[in-house]
């Protein structure tokens, strides 16, 4: 049950393989958009096993007024909507949200580091070109790190290299030292980043230990990543007599609304907590892939996000969700 969502109808108007496993969707909804701000995403529709399930892409690059551009990497291993992505071809149709943006970039820093592994440069692309297009002018300055496995995984190099030139480092297989970076930037300045989270986690700590300001540090996330491999797990939920296995390719969120049992959500990236459920019973672990529970949190194992979250053993939670009468 999204908190507040709306749909139209759009078709994919062309595809771009950009490595071996990311793949370029231009799409043009069929009533026209207005233009997006860096930081974006876009809520699709697919089919999953049959089944319509919601998956959330950040949008790339500038935005011309008529189409939008996403791209999603292929996870063989993961819940089953990068594969039924790309199983659709030009001319297809789907049904897209309007773009909504929870990583807003603010223009008012004096110098920006933008950090991505992986598949987490999406969003970053478009903060990348407005960063540079204004630095001339601003005074601003901007550097990425762009991490990725293989130097073949490494998509979008061409314009990151257009816009921001010697300014785009990469770093391939190779860790990233991030409190040595962090120490480099002016007071003031932001860091903008998105990748998985054990990165993430590195990020955070190396940002908390510096003692600088907690709002200057701005993530995003994708819900695919997780300390453990997807696998079907036991859930249990009392208040509605609710006793099922959870598919290692099917979210807990998911599982939940199939079982009839609606629970609130809006991000489906583990960042906004509104599906965060209680957790009343766990026989094993949970594998924490959200953003917004905190560190202490997570160790307590007392919530979980249903959206990118999943269990490694059994877990009983609780729902405040009651059937109308």
């Amino acid at each position: 049950m999204r908190s507040t969502q709306t749909w139209t109808d759009a078709v994919i108007e062309s595809l771009q393989d950009l490595t071996p496993t990311v793949r370029e969707f231009c799409i043009r909804p069929t009533g026209g958009l207005q233009r997006h701000a860096p930081g974006s995403h876009l809520q699709v529709q697919v089919l999953v096993n049959g089944k319509p399930q919601t998956r959330s892409y950040s949008l790339v690059g500038e935005p011309d007024g008529q189409t939008l551009r996403i791209a999603v990497k292929r996870l063989d291993e993961g819940r089953g909507g990068s594969l039924a992505m790309w199983q659709l071809a030009v001319g297809d149709r789907l049904q897209v949200s309007e773009p909504q943006n929870h990583f807003a970039l603010d223009f008012n820093a004096p110098a920006y580091l933008l950090v991505a592994g992986g598949i987490g440069i999406t969003p970053l692309v478009l903060m990348a070109q407005a960063l540079a297009s204004r630095s001339a002018s601003t005074g601003q300055s901007v550097r990425m790190l762009y991490g990725a496995r293989s130097e073949t995984e490494l998509a979008f190099l061409p314009q990151l290299r257009s816009s921001l030139g010697e300014a785009l480092h990469t770093a391939v297989a190779t860790p990233i030292d991030f409190a040595a970076e962090i120490a480099a930037l002016p007071t003031g300045a932001q860091m903008y980043v998105c990748g998985p989270v054990p990165m993430l986690d590195a990020v955070r700590r190396a940002w908390e230990a510096s003692a600088r300001p907690q709002a200057d540090l701005r993530y995003e996330t994708f819900g695919s990543s997780g300390r453990f491999a997807p696998q079907a797990f036991r859930l249990q939920v009392p208040r509605h007599a609710l006793d099922i296995t959870v598919p290692a390719d099917c979210s807990l969120l998911d599982a939940l609304e199939q079982a009839g049992v609606q629970t609130v959500f809006d991000c489906n990236r583990g960042e906004c907590g509104l599906c965060a459920l209680d957790v009343l019973a766990l026989d094993g672990e949970i594998d924490h892939r959200d953003v917004f529970l905190s560190g202490h949190e997570k160790r307590e194992n007392k919530r979980i996000c249903a959206c990118v979250s999943r269990v490694l053993g059994s877990i009983t939670l609780d729902s405040s969700y009651r059937p109308d009468a």
